[in-house]
């Protein structure tokens, strides 16, 4: 605001004195903001003409001013664990580990070599030395070099690959080395509830759920949910989802892995169906692709997979439908869109990868989205080893769990 006041205005829009008028301050406020704005404008448009004259203008331009966001100023604890009160980033942990690993084995051979060199005579090793005195330095030189790091995947897929090993020994049904088995999901929710048509709209969004209404009525009996737990998983179901509602609107949703857990408690918030949505389509029964965007962590690799195992291993490409859940800063956005691949138009732009360069092979192929819904955003309240919610002891204690604390350092996540 400060370099704004500074630039020349228009003598249309300043005034040598203060005006004491009211409506003559507000019309005089008008013109200098407009004055401004035309000003703003043909800088624009000048820096614009310059950057096409030289394209090296606009490449500078963009290294200068790239954006201070809160995603980018991210920070991560400074240990070597992996558990899921720990935020750090899976990826850079395994490499570290691997780093370590290889610095270890490089010391241990050094260490036999040195032994080695020190039994032979060094009057016949001599000439060897000095012919293979360059070939050893360059061998040396490219065991030391480090690593080339990569770039931080904010907008990339998860790996559920770089899982750690603790994670999968505390959860062994839900981190299973064979092939995921195809999801068959209970879903049902609170006692006398109102929510039915979202609970529907829910089973559109998973593929072979089934919504079961929980009544209590005088004759009826009120099922905890380690009792539905119970009878879903005698009768093969690999999934149970609890949709909670608090003055007629969904405020909560839990997924209980079957057989044993473990339970991961989700709040909901900015539901919105898909009727509602302008330009919006109607669902198929086919099954979507699933993206699990950003989840880095520990903590964030159990949500994904968690999802991942809502949704059949092998997606209907036909139907063209796709399902993303994208975390950004432990906010966890679920959009189901249909798209299309049509030719670009002339007003719109190629295909441009990360490097900025345009993607060979797509030049004239854009796609087009349209969204299905329904949409919420979800965050995560607490994890549950077993069943439920349990008890701070025993064997299904609370693994996880929100707090307020947790927020103070706003540039710590723990997903």
């Amino acid at each position: 605001m400060g370099t704004n006041k500074n630039k020349p205005l228009s003598a249309k829009a300043a005034l040598p004195f203060k005006v004491g008028n009211k409506f003559r301050r507000q019309d005089l406020h008008v013109k200098q903001k407009k004055a401004r704005e035309t000003l703003r404008r043909d800088e624009r448009f000048k820096r614009k003409r310059e950057e096409d004259k030289d394209p090296e203008l606009r490449k500078e331009r963009l290294e200068r001013n790239v954006p201070h966001s809160i995603d980018k100023k991210r920070v991560w604890d400074d240990v070597d664990g992996d558990g899921l009160g720990v935020s750090v980033d899976v990826e850079q942990l395994k490499r570290r580990r691997i780093e370590a690993a290889e610095a270890e084995e490089q010391e241990a051979l050094e260490g036999a070599g040195e032994a080695v060199e020190d039994d032979v005579d060094s009057m016949l090793d001599s000439d060897s030395e000095d012919e293979d005195g360059e070939d050893g330095e360059s061998r040396k030189k490219s065991r030391q070099r480090p690593r080339a790091a990569s770039n931080a995947p904010s907008t990339t897929s998860t790996n559920l690959d770089l899982t750690p090993d603790s994670l999968a020994l505390k959860f062994p049904t839900l981190f299973s080395d064979g092939p995921p088995p195809v999801p068959k999901v209970l879903l049902t929710t609170s006692i006398n509830s109102t929510l039915h048509h979202e609970a529907e709209l829910l089973c559109t969004l998973f593929p072979k759920s089934t919504y079961i209404r929980r009544s209590s009525h005088y004759y009826g009996h009120r099922f905890s949910l380690r009792e539905i737990s119970k009878f879903a998983a005698n009768r093969n179901y690999t999934c149970v989802i609890l949709l909670k509602e608090d003055q007629k609107k969904p405020t909560g949703l839990t997924i209980v892995h079957l057989p044993s857990g473990p339970t991961c408690h989700f709040s909901i918030a900015n539901w919105v169906e898909g009727k509602k949505l302008p330009g919006h389509g109607n669902p198929t029964n086919h099954y979507p692709e699933l993206i699990l965007n950003n989840f880095r962590t520990p903590l964030g690799l159990l949500t994904a997979r968690l999802f991942l195992t809502l949704f059949p291993p092998q997606p209907e490409l036909q139907g063209r439908q796709v399902v993303t859940l994208h975390n950004q800063r432990d906010y966890i956005f679920l959009r189901k869109h249909r798209y299309v691949f049509r030719d670009k138009r002339e007003t719109e732009k190629s295909v441009v990868g990360p490097d900025g360069k345009v993607v060979e092979g797509v030049e004239g192929i854009r796609a087009g989205l349209q969204e299905l819904g329904p949409r919420f955003t979800m965050k995560l309240r607490r994890v549950d080893k077993g069943i439920g919610r349990a008890g701070s002891e025993g064997p299904d204690a609370v693994q996880w769990q929100w707090k307020a604390h947790m927020e103070k350092q706003r540039t710590r996540f723990n997903l």
